[in-house]
């Protein structure tokens, strides 16, 4: 006996979208090291990467060592969910003086590598700074604030920022955070993504997760429309000529921003920071083309974070 399946109608069950993927903590920062030292491979920038790759090492042990911290309590997560909020947001949430901890323990294991001289010089100065100047450094890079920063210390301090929030964020779980509105910020922190990759497998085969570049959270967002301003009108896609076409920016003429995009179909291995770190050609070609970029990658900052007002 045959039955007739009409348009629309669902023969079994439908299986649910995971909104979130929490950082892994024992493998977040190593599998980024990882992937930095693969595209380093004879790539132009490949001493950064190298380096960028014992940065994450360095991260990832001090992942490993964090200290207990002060989370959102009960009826601050509470409110955050009910308002949509983020509960570790990167310009509200008061850090504790463990993050410096992070960032000193990075220092003192990069000290033990034999660096680069600008690198080597970076890392002395860093260890000397002041406290203060260091905060300062910090809030800059938190609220997107170019001016002021020191571009050689961006990255250092910006390491350290990321293993405390990736800690907040996996300590606090999942079941403490909504989506938010805007769709494209955040959920734990507030901030905007560095990329986005469309997944591979089961369940979540082709769909399109954004990551962020401070707390390594990744979170679903439907394809087929712009990351920034929702239009599906108006989408183009760039790729570098040649190139094996894992990254793609995909563009907004509405909008005139865009996001990186990366597709695990043509390399199961993309992770976020490391594969937009190795196609900054690609941002240029984009930014020849008219668009701006809607996220920042904390460990480069070649130029304003905060993208240009639309026309």
């Amino acid at each position: 006996m045959s039955s007739i399946i009409r348009p629309g109608e669902v023969t079994g069950p439908v299986p649910e979208i995971p909104l979130l993927h929490l950082p892994e903590r024992g493998t977040v920062f190593a599998r980024r090291a990882a992937r930095l030292r693969h595209l380093g491979e004879g790539h132009s920038l490949g001493d950064y990467l190298r380096f960028l790759a014992l940065v994450t090492d360095a991260q990832q042990a001090a992942l490993g060592a964090h200290p207990a911290v002060p989370l959102p309590d009960d009826r601050e997560r509470r409110l955050c969910r009910e308002h949509g909020l983020p509960p570790v947001s990167a310009t509200g949430w008061r850090r504790a003086e463990a993050w410096r901890g992070d960032l000193a323990a990075i220092l003192t294991d990069l000290a033990g590598h034999p660096l680069p001289g600008a690198a080597a010089e970076a890392v002395a100065r860093l260890q000397s700074s002041p406290h203060e100047v260091i905060e300062d450094q910090a809030e800059r890079i938190l609220a997107a604030e170019p001016e002021g920063l020191d571009a050689t210390l961006v990255p250092l301090v910006a390491a350290g920022l990321q293993v405390y929030w990736t800690h907040l964020t996996s300590a606090l779980g999942a079941e403490a955070l909504v989506r938010l509105d805007p769709p494209h910020l955040c959920p734990a922190c507030g901030s905007r993504p560095v990329a986005s990759v469309v997944r591979v497998g089961g369940a979540e085969q082709g769909l399109r997760y954004l990551a962020c570049p401070l707390c390594a959270l990744q979170w679903h967002l439907v394809r087929a429309k712009c990351v920034v301003c929702d239009s599906s009108r108006a989408l183009g896609y760039y790729a570098i000529e040649g190139g094996s076409g894992a990254v793609k920016a995909e563009a907004c003429d509405d909008c005139h921003r865009y996001v990186k995009i990366g597709y695990m179909e043509k390399d199961t291995g993309i992770e976020p920071i490391a594969d937009d770190l190795a196609t900054l050609a690609l941002d240029l070609l984009v930014n020849d083309a008219g668009y701006a970029r809607f996220g920042v990658n904390p460990l480069f900052v070649p130029g304003p974070l905060e993208p240009p007002a639309l026309p």
